[in-house]
């Protein structure tokens, strides 16, 4: 499978990949030093005349935040050390809260807790509005900036305030960082042949661990697959890819890019050595299930190769590339969109399930419970996952009495030879 050094999301923990070079088409940038002169314009008079004194590099790195902040949540600028934080970030061990941000509408919004982290246990929910770090309002930060002020050592503790649906007036939450370790797989039998991977995030290693699941769920004969892939915030592109090329034909086309510049126009198709192409599945989404793991849905849709239940996806299907520069900070830049390989752009729109099942909501105020020291009891309690089961007895249902018709119909022919 083609590698491409893209990112598909931005975790508060940041779980990003490093791009490499940049190329640009040759146009007439007149304009452009027309107005880079009345910008320089504005920084001679601001180092003169300001009230107080400011380094140029300061001035220069506020401007290219404000230009970038500009074009749309995700593009944004890495000083040198979130720079260096950011590249050791997809191995799946860092140091954070646990929880992917966007920016919606302006607001600094939660995309998903990871299960089992901080932001979990603590009770942040997909969808929350977060309003204060630290007692600092969050209006006009960027994300860089919000993620930067999330992390820091584990043990020590961040206080957010967070606005739900439902709530008159903000509410905070005391949360201590760890060094969060996230095991993306999670595998369980449910009985009759019916097997279940939950996938919490897109890392290098996910593939391979999927693999692993499939290989041994297959010796125990596997009939179904339920793929989780709620509140799932997504990872690497080229770990989507790799899982959805175990569910289609060789060949098939899973998703593609479309950007200004060509090396961005990207085509990524199933090469997979196994695939289980006639494999019964049915994928679970929500609210949290944003970027890599709505291009995994989409393209399993989009092929009819499974039935996609739960809620509406959250939409992010803008591809942004990470460009070192001179100094050793770098640019976090979208540079595409993603398309599923029927040209659906899911970016502001999301997934739409095949079966919508709406989870019951919790009151607003109540954290995650505990997980039950039997995982099974967890699983009888989730109706969306019990929706899951159903549909798939009922396609068992439906392919059983389809061989036992096309039986019946050969039957008198081969009589009627003899």
């Amino acid at each position: 499978m083609k590698k491409a050094f893209v990112i598909s999301s931005l975790l508060v923990v940041l779980t990003l990949s490093l791009g490499g070079t940049v190329a640009s088409k040759s146009t007439d940038g007149s304009p452009t030093y027309e107005q880079l002169r009345l910008f320089t314009e504005v920084l001679s008079i601001v180092q003169n005349q300001y009230v107080d004194e400011i380094p140029p590099k300061d001035l220069i790195y506020n401007a290219i935040k404000g230009t970038l902040r500009g074009l749309d949540p995700h593009s944004s600028f890495l000083d040198p050390e979130s720079y260096r934080e950011m590249q050791v970030e997809t191995s799946g061990s860092f140091g954070g809260l646990g929880i992917e941000i966007t920016l919606r509408d302006d607001v600094l919004t939660v995309v998903a807790p990871i299960e089992g982290t901080p932001a979990h246990r603590a009770g942040l929910h997909p969808a929350d509005r977060i309003v204060k770090i630290d007692g600092l309002v969050t209006k006009d930060m960027q994300l860089s900036d919000a993620v930067k002020r999330m992390r820091g050592r584990p043990g020590s503790k961040v206080i957010i305030s967070v606005i739900r649906e439902g709530w008159t007036e903000p509410k905070d939450f005391e949360i201590t960082r760890e060094q969060i370790r996230v095991q993306s797989v999670r595998t369980h039998d449910l009985g009759n042949g019916i097997e279940y991977i939950r996938l919490r995030q897109f890392q290098e290693q996910t593939s391979h661990d999927v693999d692993a699941a499939l290989e041994k769920f297959a010796k125990n004969g596997m009939k179904a697959l339920v793929l989780d892939l709620r509140n799932n915030p997504g990872g690497l592109l080229t770990s989507a890819v790799e899982v959805t090329e175990k569910f289609v034909e060789d060949g098939k086309l899973v998703v593609y890019t479309e950007g200004r510049v060509r090396n961005q126009n990207m085509r990524f198709s199933a090469h997979a050595k196994k695939a289980y192409a006639n494999l019964p599945i049915v994928v679970l989404v929500n609210q949290g299930s944003a970027s890599a793991s709505e291009i995994v849905a989409g393209a399993l849709q989009d092929y009819g190769r499974a039935v996609v239940v739960g809620t509406q996806s959250f939409g992010k299907g803008s591809v942004q590339t990470i460009i070192p520069l001179s100094d050793g900070s770098g640019l976090r830049l979208t540079t595409a969109k993603y398309f599923t390989p029927k040209g659906r752009s899911i970016h502001g729109k999301g997934i739409t399930p095949d079966i919508v099942v709406e989870a019951p909501k919790p009151p607003a105020d109540q954290k995650p419970q505990p997980p039950s020291l039997d995982p099974m009891e967890d699983l009888k309690k989730d109706v969306q996952l019990q929706r899951a089961l159903e549909i798939i007895k009922a396609m068992r249902v439906l392919e059983h009495r389809f061989n036992g018709s096309a039986q019946a119909q050969t039957a008198p022919q081969a009589t009627q030879v003899r």
